[in-house]
């Protein structure tokens, strides 16, 4: 697709005249080209409150996907003066979102791809990658509200002859002696005290287990409490 970069230039330096600025005094506009061939475009907007200031670039994301989204070829950001200025950092994450490596920013030199700007970044494909191979255990909704409570205790189990593990989400968490007891929810059967364990972590940083004799041990987040003095594994 052809970039009428100077085209974009002036659609930038245009909206960044309405930009809200009255306390650094320093406006900035920007504009994109979107892969349908439309033109978007943003212009920095403060706040009393500096940390919740848009950049002009938020503002063409989000006329980005008010006006039917797509993907972002290329963009244009200047400064009071028209000339090109570089997006920050976070705005470089969000165009990286909205048009990946390939996507090219006006620089005074020339044009630049987001993969120049913004190396080694973090997208879709890191969550992914973990995500997809190791499927993060899932809290139902109707438990939502005691995630972090209770104790999960992992257990040995039998299943069709061989030993698994299982585990099961208790309300108490030790505490009171008059707390609420009873459980939650009960848990699979896995292979593995990993897998369980991982389960159990999912719900409750306070984690139990329990092995084949008996014995009890800490499998939990930080040092093990005294009443259970022996980490797992």
């Amino acid at each position: 697709m052809e970039i009428d970069w100077e085209g974009l230039r002036a659609a930038a330096t245009e909206v960044m005249r309405h930009a809200y600025v009255p306390y650094s005094k320093f406006p900035v506009g920007a504009a994109a080209l979107v892969d349908d061939g439309r033109v978007v475009v943003g212009c920095n907007v403060e706040n009393a409150g500096y940390g919740v200031t848009l950049c002009a670039e938020c503002g063409v994301v989000s006329q980005l996907h008010a006006t039917g989204g797509g993907r972002i070829v290329a963009l244009s950001c200047v400064d009071a003066t028209g000339e090109p200025l570089m997006p920050c950092g976070r705005c470089r994450q969000l165009l990286w979102e909205q048009g990946g490596p390939e996507c090219l920013v006006e620089a005074k030199g020339g044009p630049l791809r987001m993969a120049e700007l913004l190396p080694h970044a973090f997208d879709v494909a890191d969550i992914e990658a973990v995500t997809g191979e190791h499927p993060v255990p899932v809290v139902p909704d109707r438990l939502a509200a005691w995630r972090g409570r209770g104790t999960v205790f992992v257990h040995p189990d039998l299943s069709a002859g061989q030993q698994v593990w299982t585990a099961y989400w208790e309300r108490s968490s030790g505490g009171a002696e008059d707390a609420e007891t009873g459980v939650l929810e009960e848990g699979s059967t896995w292979d593995d005290t990993a897998s369980a364990i991982e389960w159990g972590l999912a719900r409750t940083p306070r984690v139990v287990v329990v092995d084949a004799s008996g014995t009890v041990f800490w499998a939990g987040e930080g040092e093990p409490p005294t009443e259970i003095p022996v980490r797992w594994g």
